[in-house]
């Protein structure tokens, strides 16, 4: 028998995933780079490196400086180069180190949806706003200097921005390496790709799923409970979530994790 551990959404309804263990054990050619929440300091959200024929594909590249250059170095571990990133959705935690990866490999492809455009004018336009604001009434020279850095972000977007967008959901071969990219609209952001890799059977969720809590900064709740029932379809054995440690399922026969209560 299986063990659930349920995650509650506060939606008026709650759902569960199941899961075996926290699996710290990853195929080989799968490098996770656990982001961080710390107490008073913007999060950096898990990256994740997949081996590739052409080298290295990278799904999400953190917020800080210190994150990226965790991704670089275990790149420069592998002495293996960088060659695509994938983000999952345009939240800055996600996507803030794309301009160090440019920097460091100059010949990468970025594939995203194309929610970003729409968020600059709309989301992030608010929070910059908000950020002068802070910043014009604050004193805490490292808190300044927090806030901005992402406003160097949000003015920075020009280089986060895709290369290659998502459209829709499709299988792709992108650096010589077959990855399922699908596309979930209006979920946490407006246009979410979570990535499976078939030979490895590992799921990269994005946002959509983040432990030990769901995050709901921009979330649309209906059509979020649906793009879950999709994932779910997929037969993984490892998922990798936005934040938090991957989840280990097994290869006996799975019923849909996925319940109302």
């Amino acid at each position: 028998m299986r063990r659930i551990v349920s995650l509650l959404f506060p939606l008026g309804a709650a759902f569960a995933l199941a899961t075996v263990a926290a699996a710290q054990d990853l195929p080989q050619g799968v490098t996770l780079l656990r982001g961080t929440f710390v107490p008073n300091v913007q999060p950096d959200g898990n990256s994740t490196l997949l081996a590739a024929p052409a080298g290295l594909i990278a799904i999400d590249t953190g917020r800080h400086a210190a994150h990226t250059e965790r991704l670089l170095d275990s790149a420069q571990r592998q002495q293996r180069p960088i060659v695509a990133v994938i983000n999952t959705h345009w939240h800055l935690d996600h996507i803030g180190g794309n301009g160090r990866v440019r920097d460091a490999f100059p010949d990468v492809t970025i594939y995203a949806s194309g929610a970003l455009a729409d968020a600059r004018k709309g989301f992030l336009a608010n929070y910059r706003a908000q950020l002068e604001d802070a910043i014009a009434q604050a004193s805490d020279a490292a808190q300044i200097q927090a806030w901005r850095d992402d406003i160097a972000l949000i003015d920075a977007a020009p280089r986060l921005a895709p290369d290659r967008v998502v459209a829709r959901t499709e299988t792709q071969r992108i650096a010589g390496k077959p990855l399922e990219l699908h596309l979930a609209t209006h979920s946490v952001t407006a246009g979410d790709v979570w990535v499976y890799a078939p030979a490895e059977r590992v799921l990269i969720a994005g946002d959509l799923v983040t432990l030990p809590v769901p995050l709901f900064d921009t979330a649309c709740p209906a059509q979020w409970q649906k793009s879950l029932t999709e994932l779910d379809r997929v037969k993984f054995a490892r998922l990798i979530p936005g934040h938090g440690p991957p989840t280990k399922i097994g290869d006996e026969a799975r019923s849909n994790p996925f319940v109302r209560a």
